[in-house]
């Protein structure tokens, strides 16, 4: 969608699905046993939202890309280390948080759809979305919470949170800078990204310093991560990413790329601002011309640069901290899968 693959990225690792089947496969039984405690009817929404069934309770297979859980596991085996019941409850943390966030992004965005099915606000309602988000969270933190690991994933969530609250905040304002905008971002998709990394780093042993690489590299990656979405937000096919094109620009969302669009100085720039400053909503067509605009005021070729940025800085970063080559490998591989992923 930005960037091409990385050189040479997934040399000496296995093909970047299975590194995803299997974090998927080896948290599963940790989430059917935590969502397996809670109240029925927030079970209900819970395994709706990750994939385990429809809104009946019969039994389907999407569950989502597992990318989060998939870079502690691996930045446990960069460090030297394996999946230890630590490691493990730390993955499955991570991606308790991931959803719970999901969770409550869709219900603030009015999103209606998430993984090609509705979202799980509008099937049952928004009380109960946001209820089972709150108690994923809870669990998250409890899976932790016996552990020294517990401040780094609730530090993590403060900083999503604070990021959520500057994105929300940046739909109602005149004026929104490039530094702000990636500050939000790093905080919004950074912060977690990084949590994980780190998580399972420390859960595998490693020192501080290390460790400290390890999240540089997700907050890198993060930033990348959250510039491919905001890309397919914009310009991606609905029948790949499962949601609908042109949400986040209809409800007016300072992107990154709208962001670096409406400081371009171009006749393009200055077009986009007047159409999201209009007080009525953006119809499909007016949506449509919007993005073209973007992508005319050079938005998309900005977003491409700063994910190739990204990505240089994670991995120098991921250099810093000594990772074993099997282990960089497969971080290298998950990094390609984010900057060239069209859902």
């Amino acid at each position: 969608m930005l960037s091409s693959p990385l050189p040479d990225a997934a040399v000496g690792a296995p093909p970047v699905a299975r590194l995803l089947r299997e974090a998927r496969a080896a948290i599963t039984p940790a989430l059917h046993g935590i969502v397996g405690e809670l109240p029925e009817t927030v079970r209900r929404v819970a395994g709706y939202h990750i994939g385990w069934w429809d809104a009946e309770g019969r039994p389907t297979a999407d569950s989502g890309k597992a990318v989060r859980p998939a870079l502690t596991l691996a930045c446990a085996r960069a460090a030297g280390g394996a999946a230890t019941p630590g490691v493990l409850d730390a993955a499955a943390a991570v991606e308790l948080v991931h959803d719970f966030s999901l969770l409550h992004d869709d219900v603030m965005d009015r999103d209606t759809s998430r993984r090609h099915r509705p979202a799980a606000w509008t099937v049952f309602g928004m009380d109960r979305a946001v209820l089972t988000g709150d108690l994923l969270l809870t669990a998250a933190l409890r899976r932790l919470c016996a552990t020294a690991l517990a401040p780094v994933l609730a530090d993590a969530v403060l900083e999503l949170g604070t990021g959520q609250a500057a994105d929300l905040a940046f739909e109602e304002a005149a004026e929104v800078g490039l530094a702000e905008c990636l500050a939000m971002v790093e905080g919004k998709t950074g912060a977690i990204l990084g949590a994980a990394c780190e998580l399972g780093a420390l859960a595998a042993g490693a020192a501080a310093p290390a460790a400290a690489g390890y999240r540089a590299f997700g907050r890198h990656l993060g930033v990348a991560f959250q510039l491919v979405d905001d890309a397919l937000s914009i310009w991606g096919d609905p029948r790949r990413t499962g949601k609908p094109t042109g949400n986040d620009l209809a409800a007016r969302k300072k992107s990154l790329p709208v962001t670096a669009a409406l400081l371009s100085g171009t006749a393009a720039g200055d077009e986009l601002a007047r159409l999201l400053t209009g007080a009525r909503g953006l119809d499909p067509a007016t949506t449509a011309r919007a993005a073209d605009l973007v992508d005319r005021a050079g938005g998309r070729s900005w977003a491409a640069a700063e994910v190739d940025r990204r990505i240089d800085a994670a991995l120098r970063a991921l250099a810093g901290a000594g990772p074993t080559p099997e282990g960089a490998a497969e971080l290298r591989a998950i990094a390609a899968l984010v900057t060239t992923r069209d859902h």
